[in-house]
């Protein structure tokens, strides 16, 4: 390729990543919004959903997010009422988050969200799998 090729927006995979994530947020955004919910909030009710009463960092470690960036977030899903923040009462550093119940009944509404993604994309299962597996082998190459 040559060197003003390399330069060109459309060739660029950051941009391609960046305008799907995009894009995967506009749909997100139609989906979750009679949950009252926006997608980072989702994402932690996702791992809440899968286990529930985990710290901070747990949720960061998944999240691949920094607790800085995830506490105020938390505060806003603890305001809801979806979610309750509890010290660690053997180290005041650790704050545990748990679902309430609010928060497991969000859980039902949330069900048929893949679902109505996956008629908006059009796309085989086989092939999305595949494009996940291959996003996250790239994430781990990023990352190394």
């Amino acid at each position: 390729m040559e060197q003003d090729e390399l330069l060109k927006l459309d060739n660029q995979l950051c941009f391609a990543l960046y305008s799907a994530h995009l894009a995967f947020n506009q749909k997100y955004r139609k989906l979750l919004a009679p949950l009252g919910i926006t997608y980072p909030q989702y994402l932690v009710m996702l791992v809440l959903w899968e286990k529930d009463h985990v710290t901070v960092s747990e949720i960061g470690k998944k999240l691949f997010l920094e607790s800085s960036t995830l506490t105020p977030m938390l505060k806003r899903l603890e305001k809801m009422e979806l979610i309750s923040r509890q010290r660690s009462e053997k180290d005041e550093r650790q704050v545990f988050i748990s679902l309430t119940e609010k928060g497991h009944q969000l859980k039902q509404q949330a069900q048929a969200i893949p679902e109505n993604l996956l008629g908006n994309i059009h796309c085989n299962l086989q092939s999305l799998s595949e494009l996940k597996q291959q996003l996250d082998d790239l994430r781990a190459k990023l990352i190394e």
